[in-house]
């Protein structure tokens, strides 16, 4: 069966959450968007473990379900881990993503972390212990258990972050780095930028929605060909298995908000030739700039744009349904014209999902306005301008001539093909 999976949000026990996360929500969004399996987020904290105890029961397969509910949606156990500590004379803040089987693991695994802090602080819990630390604390619990790094190349929080980061997976995790057979690239990285650093070629790239809000769920995704169960995804993913992993869905990574160097307060959008030209160094106020995930990139990678990887999983880059109609419209996302539209055609076309992948231009323009099926179209062939995200500030993104936008360099977003 197909699966499209969203594993990494937060529930509205993280700090900067949306109250609507909880498990009623992301079962009710799942459906809107099409998406099946969903991460929980937070099994960490106290109250949600909670809520997720009363209200989700086993299916057997190391997946949950709701309980009293006839949704076909199922859950996986997750939660993103902050790791904040000196390694080799640097302050290091890495994030990482644990997914767990069962919630009898989970609580043996809280009772070990709640040793070294307040789990109940934040639904994201802060460490100040390694992430080599953490996976051994996780791995002694159970080797179910499997452990991904969050956003990988996110200036900030991430294991190849330009700030705080390493420059290898075994510089970061030592002996453990056998465990780790997968990253998650973040909304600011695809796979045809990790392709060309051949010491990622072992590694499976995923994407999530990192949502903090029900409304985000599913801007990133996987699609799996297999059964919903927890242990023949981990070993899809520990296989690369690209017959069993079919694609993962990305954002533009220009519209990623740490896409390209810059410094927010001062309006300075810098490509990595600009900032080498400016010695990193903003033009206006003269302090360090924020060096973004292209130049992080560009600085590790030892291949060229274009490489192909053996056993790499394909991709397809896509813009949100609510972006595509907001773009149409010359409006915002959240404009009631926007909403009404994007509901209208959920209703007409069964899922988010259902739109951007499968239903075909010609049958989505017999029920949408003009403008938007043609944003929809061009979309598909990557006829897409943006202004790249910088600095903590999203990329603007236009589907139109008639809009205002700096264009980047896009390429097309059928890498392999998946629009036949």
């Amino acid at each position: 069966m197909r699966i499209i999976a969203d594993f990494h949000l937060h529930s509205k026990h993280s700090r900067a959450t949306s109250p609507d996360m909880e498990v009623e929500s992301l079962v009710k969004w799942g459906k809107i968007k099409g998406i099946n399996l969903i991460g929980t987020g937070d099994f960490t904290h106290p109250a949600y473990l909670y809520e997720l105890k009363t209200k989700l029961e086993p299916t057997g397969a190391g997946l949950f379900k709701l309980k009293n509910s006839d949704s076909t949606i199922q859950f996986i156990l997750t939660v993103e881990v902050s790791n904040v500590y000196s390694q080799n004379s640097r302050l290091r803040k890495i994030h990482n993503i644990l997914f767990a089987p069962s919630l009898e693991l989970v609580e043996k695994l809280n009772a070990k972390l709640s040793k070294f802090g307040k789990l109940a602080s934040d639904g994201r819990p802060t460490f100040g212990f390694s992430s080599k630390d953490l996976a051994k604390m996780v791995l002694d619990v159970s080797p179910d258990f499997f452990i991904v790094p969050a956003h990988a190349w996110t200036p900030w929080f991430s294991i190849f972050g330009s700030n705080s980061g390493f420059d290898s997976i075994e510089e970061c995790f030592g002996e453990y780095a056998k465990y780790i057979f997968a990253i998650e690239t973040g909304l600011s990285s695809d796979p045809l930028m990790n392709w060309r650093w051949s010491a990622l070629d072992k590694i499976t790239l995923i994407s999530n929605s990192d949502a903090h809000s029900p409304s985000k769920l599913g801007r990133e995704a996987n699609i799996f060909d297999c059964k919903l169960d927890y242990f023949e995804i981990r070993d899809i993913l520990k296989n690369r298995d690209s017959k069993k992993f079919l694609y993962t869905v990305e954002f533009f990574p220009e519209e990623g908000k740490y896409h390209y160097d810059g410094h927010r307060d001062c309006g300075i959008l810098f490509s990595p030739e600009e900032s080498k030209r400016h010695n990193s160094v903003c033009p206006v106020c003269h302090k360090k700039l924020t060096i973004g995930v292209m130049n992080r990139v560009d600085r590790l990678a030892d291949r060229s744009t274009g490489y192909l990887p053996d056993q790499a999983i394909p991709y397809k880059n896509m813009i949100p349904l609510i972006e595509i109609i907001a773009s149409a419209f010359h409006q915002g996302v959240e404009s009631k014209a926007v909403e009404k539209e994007y509901f209208r055609l959920i209703e007409e076309f069964g899922s988010e999902f259902n739109i951007l992948l499968d239903i075909s231009a010609e049958d989505f323009a017999k029920v949408a306005s003009p403008k938007v099926a043609e944003g929809l179209k061009k979309m598909r062939e990557g006829k897409v301008k943006i202004t790249p995200g910088y600095d903590g500030v999203y990329g603007k993104i236009s589907l139109f001539e008639d809009a205002e936008t700096k264009p980047a360099e896009v390429k097309p977003t059928d890498q392999l093909g998946l629009f036949g």
